[in-house]
């Protein structure tokens, strides 16, 4: 891959600014918490792991001038910076995730000196970022082998390099697959268009065949046979496998389950939340009313029409033919079969 999402570089954070995209690749550069959380919040950097990778980040650039001189005048500065950056996108699990992983070490070493203590939290961040891409690696490989030769395969939305530290979940699998795909067809992913802005983009750059269609157009080409295989990417899975993506995977989903045809979530186990018994308890984002209404900068519909704009929607688990994690494949995913894989253990459910 010739770019890198997100990187660690001259003593801050560098992002591709993804809005710009595919007509420029330009890198934002983040100094504070408050860059992070603008970057996060207007979607310069989106995708589940890629925004819990850049919340780390944030956290040590939260605090990194901090002058307290003790453990309980550090932590009042590191969770006021954790809730601002919590308080930038309320859906994607890994947000919220890796900054427990920061809480956590700053609580298990809170003996140590403050500086030491900043030092481990940029540690962590790097870590968080080098273990994503081998993490995406791994479920690339675990995914790649469901797809059968000569496949036509459809993914919503992005879940390529661009929505984590690399490789990849959904568009992980495809380019673990190889060969052995057809066809990639993309869902153009209104009303922000991240699969015709993002995905074909990633597609074209590592020279995999795809074909860009608009949102409507999938029960067409199921029906017609054209499509094997459906995978997608998540931003929170419930602890039943009911699992929250981009606003439209529900629909592709129902139309995958009747036309017989697989349907596939690749994510990785940082973004279950067990907490969450079932979906309808999964918060849901509700973005501004002017994505929907412009495309471009420019007004498509009447100014003053009323409009919806929840940002996901949550598939039953019961449309999920499996769930492929770093530690395995968990086939038709249920409770039971998501705590065991969560909780520890590899290989196939």
């Amino acid at each position: 891959m010739a770019y890198e999402t997100i990187r660690w570089r001259n003593d801050r954070v560098e992002l591709i600014d993804q809005r710009l995209l595919p007509g420029k690749v330009r890198y934002v550069p983040c100094t504070t918490d408050r860059d992070i959380h603008a970057a996060i919040k207007t979607m310069k950097i989106r995708g589940a792991p890629a925004i819990g990778i850049a919340a780390a980040y944030g956290a040590y650039l939260g605090v990194r001038r901090s002058r307290a001189k003790d453990f309980v005048g550090f932590k009042k500065e590191l969770d006021r910076a954790m809730k601002y950056l919590a308080g930038s996108r309320p859906t994607a699990r890994n947000l919220f995730w890796a900054l427990e992983e920061v809480d956590a070490l700053v609580k298990n070493n809170r003996n140590r000196p403050v500086g030491e203590l900043k030092r481990m939290i940029l540690g962590k961040a790097r870590a968080i970022l080098e273990e994503d891409k081998k993490i995406c690696r791994s479920i690339g490989n675990r995914g790649g082998r469901l797809i059968k030769k000569g496949s036509g395969v459809l993914t919503h939305c992005n879940a390529g390099g661009l929505a984590t530290g690399g490789y990849g979940t959904a568009l992980g699998v495809i380019f673990s697959a190889g060969r052995k795909i057809r066809m990639v067809y993309v869902d153009e992913t209104r009303p922000v268009l991240q699969g015709a802005r993002l995905t074909v983009w990633e597609l074209m750059q590592r020279k995999v065949p795809a074909t860009l269609i608009c949102d409507n157009m999938a029960a067409s080409l199921m029906a017609k046979r054209e499509i094997d295989a459906v995978i997608v990417g998540a931003d929170r899975i419930a602890a039943n496998g009911d699992t929250a993506n981009k606003i439209g995977t529900y629909n592709v989903a129902i139309l995958a389950d009747h036309h017989n045809i697989p349907f596939y979530v690749a994510a990785p186990v940082s973004t279950f939340d067990l907490s969450i018994p079932r979906g309808e308890s999964i918060p849901i984002e509700e973005r501004s009313h002017e994505e929907v209404k412009k495309i471009g900068g420019r007004y498509i519909t009447p100014r003053n029409v009323k409009v919806k704009n929840p940002a996901f929607d949550v598939t039953p688990a019961g449309l999920i033919t499996a769930i492929i994690t770093e530690r395995g494949i968990i086939r038709k995913p249920n409770k039971q079969k998501i705590a065991r894989k969560v909780k520890g253990g590899a290989g196939l459910l």
